[in-house]
């Protein structure tokens, strides 16, 4: 590797005579200070090999790599370019600015990745064939080790990761399918550090199990007593959900996490909790009733399961069609909460039972149980459709609906916008203002 540090030989890491498996922290900022920042910390820790992540690249250009050769020079930097097209180019340049190993998407032409392969070589850097999105990754890993290519990385896309997808199984298969070293990367911390080694992985790529940490330094130390050691560490964050435990992640974030991740999605406007401090998530059981009948609204209590959340659209209007014995039966029968575009009553016994109960309006006087309406069936709040099985979330700040589609991946991206908030939250503990952690200055819109 040029004389750096962390060259590495055999494929898996596995077998006790063979080089230490390499931790590389991938550095996926775009602000060029926090990355030297957190590189310190993690190289405290342990790391062994510096990654430029892309959008560190593509925010602050090559000078990301030529600052990080500077600041840690016994350690090798990893440019991830991506490359997809004039690979010569940027393979050489990327090498002058210090580069030990530089990146070229599998999903490149052939001739892309030989002209790589070619550069890397002349300009004394290494090349890593990066397999995302390849369609048959163990065809092309042997490929790429044919025509000369220094190492693969099986590399599971962000964006799949909020999907719940993981890279185990095609880590496995292409490390027995090649001689040279295979990188693996995409969602690993603590947890699944060891997994990725005993799949076969000689480098072991960590992001946000590091970078978004408080504390990096320990962060990566843990990181590189799981690889050591071949153990599981738990942890809470910096994992994502599946189908199976969806629940487990909306009950740590907020509504606020969540619309930060949607793109600023708006809550359901109008909706406010009655107990200050409830929080609620679980999947909907929707209710359309008339203007004060409550008949369909409770008979719905029967049709619930316990965890999930009643959506009761009531117009909007008066009188009540939900008060305390329909809050006690719910809470008897296990729901996560109650969701009334309408009118509810008897809010102090609400509150006592401590049942989380969000509504537009409050009325004393209730209705009658005439039985129209229906459930499960699409409902209107306040202007958002909400289906049967959606996940619905509340807070303090009002309440959130994902689509039963959806939401796997948003409650994924919330969890990623909660663990990027205790880094920051953490920079300000140390005497940093919002200003300076948000670069504010830096990423205003040019006018």
């Amino acid at each position: 590797m040029s004389g750096r540090s962390g060259d590495v030989a055999g494929s898996t890491g596995r077998d006790p005579q063979a080089p230490r498996v390499v931790v590389q922290v991938a550095l996926d900022f775009v602000d060029l200070p926090r990355a030297v920042e957190v590189a310190r910390e993690a190289v405290a820790g342990g790391v062994d090999w510096v990654e430029a992540g892309t959008p560190l690249i593509k925010a602050e250009g090559l000078n990301a790599v030529r600052e990080l050769q500077a600041a840690f020079p016994d350690k090798l930097i990893f440019a991830d370019l991506k490359t997809m097209d004039a690979g010569r180019i940027e393979v050489e340049y990327a090498a002058k600015a210090g580069a030990g190993l530089v990146g070229v998407l599998g999903a490149a032409s052939e001739s892309t990745i030989k002209e790589c392969i070619e550069a890397a070589h002349n300009y004394g850097c290494k090349l890593i064939v990066d397999m995302i999105e390849v369609a048959d990754p163990v065809a092309r890993a042997r490929q790429a080790e044919a025509w000369g290519a220094d190492y693969v990385g099986i590399h599971t896309a962000i964006d799949q990761q909020m999907r719940g997808e993981a890279p185990f199984a095609t880590l496995r298969a292409v490390a027995e399918a090649v001689s040279i070293p295979v990188s693996a990367a995409g969602g690993i911390n603590s947890e699944t550090a060891a997994a990725a080694v005993a799949a076969g992985a000689a480098v072991v790529v960590v992001g946000g199990a590091i970078i978004k940490a408080t504390d990096a330094t320990a962060a990566a130390a843990e990181i590189r007593r799981a690889v050591d050691e071949g153990v599981a560490i738990a942890t809470t964050l910096y994992k994502r959900a599946g189908q199976d435990d969806i629940r487990g992640v909306l009950e740590q974030v907020s509504t606020a996490n969540i619309s930060d991740a949607w793109h600023r999605q708006p809550s359901l406007h109008g909706i406010k909790p009655l107990l200050p401090g409830s929080h609620m998530c679980g999947p909907a059981v929707t209710v359309r009733t008339y203007p004060g009948d409550w008949a369909k609204p409770v008979e719905a209590i029967d049709e619930c399961r316990p965890g999930d959340v009643l959506v009761i659209d009531a117009f909007n209007s008066y009188p009540a069609i939900w008060g305390e014995l329909a809050t006690h039966s719910a809470k008897v029968k296990g729901l996560a909460g109650l969701v009334v575009w309408g009118a509810i009553r008897d809010t102090p016994e609400i509150a006592r039972i401590g049942f989380p109960a969000f509504s537009s309006l409050v009325s004393a006087n209730a209705g009658e149980p005439k039985g129209f309406g229906e459930i499960n069936v699409p409902v209107s709040i306040a202007g958002q459709t909400v289906e049967p099985g959606d996940w619905v979330v509340g807070d303090d700040d009002g309440v959130i609906v994902l689509p039963r589609a959806q939401a796997v991946e948003l409650a994924n991206r919330a969890m990623d916008v909660l663990e990027k908030e205790n880094r920051l939250r953490g920079e300000i503990d140390a005497g940093k203002t919002l200003a300076e952690v948000a670069y504010l200055q830096k990423w205003e819109k040019a006018r």
